[in-house]
């Protein structure tokens, strides 16, 4: 069978690197905290993309069949992180619309004590 297209880690490390630049522009940009957090999950997802990359190309013949695990597990860890992050971070985000009636984080500067 004849393979159209040869994915290798650079590939992968593109897709990284476009998710981390997306990312850091939505944070730098935003000034709603919803926006904010989407840049964040961003950045997470592109770190996500780099373990389980690495955790293929890496090391592919060096564990047999279903023992190299480490990244997909560390990718797992993320996206718990990032569940707990979101909730947390909804929670706060709600809290603060129901003081000041906007998630515009310009704002918080008043939150000072």
């Amino acid at each position: 069978m004849h393979q159209v297209f040869n994915v290798s880690l650079t590939h992968f490390l593109l897709v990284s690197i476009v998710l981390v630049s997306a990312g850091v522009a939505t944070i730098l940009t935003k000034r709603n905290a919803i926006g904010i957090l989407i840049g964040v999950e961003l950045i997470l997802n592109a770190a996500g993309v780099n373990f389980v990359a690495f955790n293929h190309y890496a090391w592919p013949a060096a564990y047999p069949v279903g023992e190299a695990n480490d990244g997909v597990l560390f990718t797992l860890f993320i996206i718990v992180l990032a569940a707990a992050e979101a909730a947390l971070a909804l929670a706060i985000f709600l809290n603060f619309y129901n003081n000041f009636n906007t998630v515009d984080v310009d704002k918080a500067s008043e939150l000072r004590g």
